[in-house]
């Protein structure tokens, strides 16, 4: 069997295709056949495997990008040309199904209320959740918490004053506060030793739906681009604000099913951290941009409500398959 290459700085291996339109981008990458043709761009679905596949290899090409493809097809003008092709509908889909704020003080105060039928996966993994449940998450979202602050320190250059000095802190504190043992995406790599999953980098983007693979695209496409900064900011305000009490949940999933300590400790330090962070992205991220560019209010709740959107998806579909008993993955862990 070939040997995976598990060196944190290794770049991944491509994954096998999940349509025509990421077989034709695969092959490209490879060398070996064109570019996606225009037909092939408008067929696939927004949110589908194919389409979504396709955009996260786009994306990868700006963080590590793959084991035998050459850097400089991160630059690629023609690339760069069908990336944009397939992010227009993915923006449009999201505008389209997260409209439920206009003012990003209103998508936040409602993101503080806990919802009183506590029917969402951390609620599930707390009460209910077996051990191959807590896998599967854990698997699933590896392909965000493996670069999870990285899309993040994109809109450092985009933001000054306040805003900028805020989100230095806080994204000072996720990459480990000088300490390389206490990043958090190595946090999240010890939590998947504890499972006994692989935490080599992209080891489970083929076990991972396109819901999955929806989340993590949304950063990379707030973050590349300068126009989307304040959604950007949304995005980043949402997941810490939801953090604290959802961490809370899964740290007591993992408790009571002995998955292990690295994997307690993962969650309890969000519990304690993000709360912290929550009040730094509020009252100095967020207010600071708003202080300097009030235009941007509507942008910061449609990041708020997008993130929301898709990992609502992200949910329903792994809630679907565990009330079923059946498995979430694509392919088997």
């Amino acid at each position: 069997m070939e040997r995976v290459d598990q060196r944190p700085t290794a770049a991944p291996e491509l994954p096998p295709s999940r349509g025509d339109l990421s077989a034709a981008l695969i092959a490209y990458l490879r060398g070996t056949g064109p570019l996606p043709d225009d037909a092939t761009l408008a067929d696939a679905s927004p949110l589908g495997e194919d389409l979504q596949l396709a955009l996260y290899l786009c994306y990868e090409l700006h963080y590590r990008g793959f084991a035998g493809v050459d850097s400089s097809r991160e630059w690629d003008p023609e690339l760069l040309r069908v990336r944009a092709a397939m992010e227009k509908p993915f923006l449009a889909a999201l505008r389209a199904g997260a409209t439920r704020h206009d003012h990003a003080d209103d998508a936040l105060d409602e993101l503080l209320v806990e919802p009183v039928d506590g029917q969402g996966v951390s609620h599930f993994l707390q009460d209910k959740g077996e051990l191959w449940q807590l896998r599967e998450y854990a698997a699933q979202r590896s392909v965000y918490h493996l670069k999870e602050a990285d899309p993040h320190a994109w809109v450092l250059p985009r933001l000054w004053g306040r805003a900028k000095a805020g989100m230095a802190a806080v994204e000072f504190d996720e990459f480990g506060a000088g300490r390389a043992d206490r990043v958090h995406a190595k946090l999240f790599a010890d939590l998947m030793a504890d499972l006994d999953l692989d935490p080599t980098y992209g080891r489970y983007l083929d076990a991972s739906g396109a819901e999955a693979l929806a989340v993590v695209n949304l950063m990379s496409l707030f973050g590349l681009h300068r126009a989307l900064r304040g959604a950007l900011v949304g995005h980043f305000a949402a997941v810490e604000t939801t953090s604290s009490p959802g961490s809370r949940r899964l740290a007591r999933a993992m408790a009571r099913t002995g998955a292990g300590p690295a994997a307690e400790h993962f969650y309890r330090e969000h519990v304690e951290a993000d709360a912290v962070h929550e009040q730094v992205v509020r009252r100095e991220v967020v207010a600071g941009l708003l202080e300097e560019e009030p235009h941007l209010d509507r942008d910061i709740a449609f990041g708020v409500d997008a993130t929301e959107w898709l990992e609502d998806r992200l949910a329903d579909r792994l809630l679907a398959a565990w009330r079923s008993g059946e498995s979430s993955l694509r392919t088997a862990v």
